[in-house]
C-alpha cells in the first residue's frame, strides 16, 4: 500500500508539472533596469509566468528607451511604469501604437526633491521650496561652489531637476546619481554626523522606513506646467513646479503577447502590488543584501496567498 501510494504521489507530480504548457516556444523578455523594486518585480512577475510554463529572459534596458522596445516587442513588458518619471515615453509610445496600458498597481507614486528629518533642523522652513532655496549655502559643497547641492537620481531618470533650479531661480547645482543605490549611499554616509543633504527620492522604496523624512513642497503639479510656459507660477518657464503628487504606478505591454502567451498575458493583467509590496520588495536587496533572484523567490515563497489567484 505504502509503495503504491508513493507511485501515485509521483505520478500525480508528474502530471501537475505537466499540466504547465508553456504557450509558445519564444521566450518573454523582461526589462531590468537601475532600481532595486523594478528587478525585484521583473523577476516575481518572470517567475510567476515560469510557473506557468513559460519561459523568461531578463535584459538590461534603458528606462526611458523600453516603452519604444516593448511597442516593437523586443521587450515583452515593463512592471514599473512611474507617471512621473516616464508617463511623458509611455504616452509617446501609446500614441504610436503596439503597446497597451495593461494593469495599475493599488500603489500610488510621489517623485522629487526630499531630505531625511535631520535636515529640517538646519534648515527649520522646510519643506516650502523658497525656504530650501533661502538655506542653499548650507547645501554648498566643493563640488558645487557657493550653490547647494542637489543629488538627482540617474541621467536616464529624465527628471528635468536642472529646468526646474533653473525655471525657479534657485541657488543650487543639480548632480546626478549614477544609480539608486549612490542615493542611499549619500544619505547613509550624511546620517553618521547629520550632515543636511537633499536628495532624488521617490515613494514606494524601503527608504522612507529607515530614514524617515518629507518631499519638497514646490508649486503644484498641474497637467502643462512641463511643456507650456504659460502654465505655472513663472509665465516664461517650463518646469516651475512639482512632479505629481499623488502618481500612478501602472504595467505595460507589447500588444502581441496576448496571442503569443495568452496564459502569462491574463496574469499580467491580474498583477497589482501595494506601497507596502514594492518597498518590502526594495528592502529584501537594498537592506537585507539579497541577490535579485533570491530576492523574487522569497517574496513569492512568502505571499503566495497574493499572486496565486492571478494564475486561476
Amino acid at each position: 500500500m505504502r509503495t503504491s501510494n508513493k507511485l501515485l504521489s509521483c505520478v500525480s507530480a508528474l502530471l501537475a508539472a505537466g499540466a504547465a504548457q508553456a504557450d509558445s516556444s519564444d521566450p518573454i523578455i523582461a526589462p531590468i533596469h537601475n532600481w532595486s523594486s523594478q528587478i525585484v518585480m521583473s523577476h516575481v512577475i518572470g517567475k510567476i509566468f515560469e510557473s506557468q510554463g513559460n519561459h523568461v529572459e531578463y535584459v538590461t534596458t534603458d528606462s526611458q528607451a523600453v516603452y519604444e522596445s516593448v511597442r516593437l516587442g523586443d521587450v515583452t513588458f515593463e512592471p514599473e511604469v512611474w507617471e512621473g518619471a516616464f508617463g511623458a515615453s509611455f504616452r509617446a509610445a501609446l500614441e504610436k501604437g503596439g503597446i497597451e496600458d495593461v494593469a495599475t498597481h493599488q500603489a500610488v507614486t510621489r517623485e522629487d526633491w526630499w531630505y531625511p528629518m535631520w535636515t529640517k533642523d538646519a534648515c527649520p522652513g522646510l519643506p516650502d521650496w523658497q525656504a530650501l532655496n533661502d538655506c542653499a549655502a548650507k547645501f554648498a559643497t566643493p563640488e558645487t561652489g557657493d550653490k547647494g547641492r542637489f543629488l538627482g537620481g540617474p541621467v536616464d531618470w529624465l527628471k528635468h531637476d536642472a529646468e526646474k533650479v533653473e525655471a525657479l531661480g534657485m541657488n543650487f547645482q543639480v548632480v546626478n546619481a549614477g544609480s539608486a543605490a549612490a542615493i542611499w549611499a549619500e544619505l547613509a554616509a550624511a546620517e553618521k554626523d547629520k550632515t543636511p543633504v537633499v536628495v532624488f527620492n521617490w515613494t514606494p522604496n524601503f527608504a522612507e522606513a529607515v530614514w524617515p523624512g518629507e518631499f519638497v513642497n514646490f508649486p503644484e503639479w498641474v497637467e502643462g506646467c512641463d511643456t507650456d510656459p504659460a502654465v505655472g507660477p513663472v509665465p516664461d518657464k517650463t518646469f516651475d513646479c512639482g512632479n505629481p503628487a499623488n502618481g500612478y504606478l501602472k504595467i505595460a505591454a507589447w500588444e502581441g503577447m496576448k496571442e503569443k502567451w495568452p496564459t502569462s498575458y491574463a496574469a499580467l493583467q491580474k498583477v497589482t502590488f501595494t506601497n507596502a509590496q514594492i518597498a518590502e520588495m526594495a528592502k529584501l536587496v537594498d537592506i537585507d543584501e539579497m541577490e535579485p533572484e533570491d530576492a523574487a523567490q522569497a517574496w513569492l515563497d512568502a505571499n503566495e496567498a497574493v499572486w496565486k489567484p492571478w494564475t486561476e
